[in-house]
C-alpha cells in the first residue's frame, strides 16, 4: 500500500474533486479518469489495485451526484433499473476476468475502449431525444442486451462505464441526453459497486484511499450537478467536452503504457 504523505492526501482529494465534477455534469468521464488519476496523479503502482480502489470510490461519489439528479426529475428509473439489472451480471464477469490479466493489458484495452467510444461521440445525434420516454417491452428488450454488453465492459476495465451508459441509454430507450446522464449514475454505482467488490475479494482495493477520493468527490458532485444545468440546452457542446475528455485521455494512459513496455 502506498504511504499517505501530506502531497498524496491532497492529490487524492483533488483527484475526487476531479472525479465528481464529471461524474455529476456527464454521469460519465470521471469514473474514466479514475483509475489514472491514482496512477499517474496520486502514485499508486498497480492498476489493478488503481482499478479496484477507483470502482468503489466511483460508485459511492456516484450515488451523491444522483441524489441531486433524483431531486431535480431527470432519472428516468423503470429504464435506469432495467439497464443496470442486466449490466450487474455484466460487470461481475467482466471484472472476474480482468484479475487474471496483467496491468499492462488492461491499461491498453482501456485507453482503446476508451478512444472509440470518445471519437463515436463526436457524430452529431439524429434527434435529441424524447424528455417523456416511459418503458415499452420494445424499449426493455433493447436495454438488456445493452446493459449486459456494457456492464461486462464497465466490469473488466473498472469503471463506473458512464462513458458507455450514456449513449446506451440514448440508443435503447430514445431518452435525452440530460436524462441519460442522470439515469446513468444509477448504473455507474451499481457496476463500481460489484466491480470493487470482486477486486476486494483480492485485496485488491485501498479504502484509505477510496474514503479520500470519496470526500473530494463529494464536493465535486455539487459543482458537476450545477453544471450539468448549465449543459442542459447545449447538447452538441456538452457532447463534444465529453468527447475531447475521453479521447485526451485515452491517449494519454495507452502512450504512457506503451512507453514502458
Amino acid at each position: 500500500m502506498i504511504d499517505l504523505t501530506a502531497q498524496i492526501i491532497l492529490a487524492a482529494l483533488a483527484s475526487g474533486v476531479i472525479i465528481g465534477i464529471f461524474l455529476g455534469a456527464f454521469g460519465g468521464g470521471g469514473s474514466v479518469l479514475a483509475a489514472p488519476l491514482l496512477i499517474y496523479l496520486v502514485g499508486v503502482q498497480s492498476p489493478h489495485i488503481a482499478i479496484g480502489t477507483s470502482a468503489a470510490a466511483v460508485a459511492a461519489i456516484a450515488l451523491v451526484s444522483l441524489f441531486g439528479h433524483w431531486r431535480g426529475g431527470h432519472v428516468k428509473w423503470p429504464c435506469a433499473s432495467v439497464f443496470a439489472g442486466a449490466g450487474l451480471i455484466g460487470s461481475i464477469l467482466g471484472s472476474s476476468i480482468a484479475k487474471s490479466l496483467s496491468g499492462d493489458i488492461l491499461l491498453l484495452g482501456f485507453a482503446g475502449a476508451m478512444a472509440v467510444i470518445g471519437l463515436s461521440m463526436f457524430r452529431k445525434p439524429a434527434h435529441y431525444g424524447d424528455p417523456d420516454v416511459h418503458l415499452t417491452p420494445h424499449i426493455m428488450i433493447r436495454l438488456a442486451p445493452i446493459g449486459l454488453a456494457v456492464g461486462i465492459a464497465a466490469g473488466f476495465f473498472g469503471i463506473g462505464g458512464g462513458f458507455l451508459i450514456v449513449p446506451g441509454l440514448m440508443l435503447a430507450s430514445g431518452m435525452t441526453l440530460s436524462n441519460a446522464t442522470a439515469s446513468s449514475l444509477v448504473s455507474v454505482a451499481i457496476f463500481g459497486a460489484a466491480t470493487s467488490a470482486n477486486y476486494a475479494l483480492g485485496g485488491f482495493v485501498d479504502y484509505r484511499l477510496t474514503v479520500l477520493l470519496l470526500i473530494g468527490g463529494a464536493a465535486g458532485g455539487v459543482i458537476g450537478i450545477l453544471a450539468a444545468r448549465l449543459f442542459q440546452h447545449r447538447v452538441n457542446l456538452a457532447r463534444r467536452i465529453f468527447a475531447m475528455l475521453i479521447v485526451a485521455v485515452a491517449a494519454y494512459v495507452g502512450l504512457n503504457t506503451l512507453s514502458f513496455l
